[in-house]
């Protein structure tokens, strides 16, 4: 899913890195800058989850009044679990690859997602996650073969650390920026310094940049270091075959400021316990549609 096409790369040396460099970002928006405006948090001892700050699906936002303020814990609906259960193929794939572990998919979803309850509500997902099992390992095979014809002397390991230069699931702290203490990010590319999140989806949807841009600030201030380029990865499936496609782009300081904004909308809806109202329109997605009580005929 992480593995750029040649078309991909084209796109980032030629496109994306240039316009990085060219354009720039403010030092305001260095994510290293947190302690200082417009990055530092207004309400220090206020913490939100990174999905509190990107996720738009409710057009009022409140989604996060409702989860974070009543303590609503959502229900999930059947594209959320599938998004799950991906999510948890492709890092357990990439995981075991990467460690040099043999795994049996059919023992691992038996132990892992059937223990969680998927099976049982949603039938299509284990014929879907072993797509994505075959696909991820084929593809880690591949490169990892590639990087070995090139440089035949050298230890796995170190073959491993350049044809999959990725830290997956890269457990990090938000705190510094006003996020949750324990966030995850589903892939970093730490030799081309670049921010991918996973979306089981067809629908591109351009508020998803808020994701890779936030896991980017969050790099930086821990970190200090440059992170300019995001890609949200698209996968979905057709006829039996994982059809992918990868939005890469620069993390501009409009991406940023917009993240920023977001942040503080949310937290202050939060600390003040501020009921931003029903929406006008309600998604499937939604975790919370049934607890936020929002007018049926809104939801049509």
């Amino acid at each position: 899913m992480f593995f750029f096409s040649e078309i991909d790369h084209k796109k980032l040396i030629n496109n994306i890195l240039p316009k990085a460099r060219s354009v720039g970002v403010s030092e305001d928006f260095r994510g290293w800058n947190w302690y200082k405006e417009p990055l530092k948090p207004y309400y220090d001892d206020m913490r939100i989850p990174m999905f509190s700050v990107c996720s738009m699906y409710c057009p009022s936002r409140r989604d996060v009044f409702v989860n974070l303020v009543r303590g609503a814990k959502g229900r999930p609906g059947s594209k959320i679990i599938l998004g799950s259960a991906i999510h948890e193929t492709v890092r357990t794939t990439l995981s075991a690859f990467m460690d040099g572990r043999s795994l049996d998919f059919e023992a691992w979803y038996e132990a892992v997602l059937d223990a969680k309850g998927v099976k049982q509500r949603d039938p299509r997902v284990k014929e879907l996650a072993k797509i994505a099992w075959k696909f991820t390992d084929t593809m880690c095979e591949s490169r990892f073969a590639e990087g070995l014809s090139k440089q035949p002397y050298a230890s796995r390991r170190d073959v491993m650390a350049t044809s999959l230069p990725f830290l997956i699931e890269h457990r990090l702290s938000g705190e510094l920026l006003g996020l949750s203490g324990l966030l995850s990010v589903d892939c970093y590319d730490y030799l081309r310094k670049v921010v991918f999140d996973l979306k089981v989806s067809e629908e591109m949807r351009d508020w998803f940049k808020l994701y890779p841009t936030g896991y980017a600030l969050v790099l930086e201030s821990i970190y200090e270091i440059p992170v300019d380029v995001g890609c949200t990865v698209y996968l979905s499936f057709r006829e039996g075959k994982p059809v992918i496609n990868r939005d890469i782009f620069f993390i501009s300081d409009d991406l940023r400021s917009w993240w920023v904004e977001e942040r503080d909308k949310k937290l202050e809806m939060v600390a003040q316990k501020k009921d931003p109202g029903f929406p006008n329109t309600c998604v499937e997605e939604c975790l919370y549609r049934e607890e936020c009580g929002v007018a049926e005929e809104a939801c049509c």
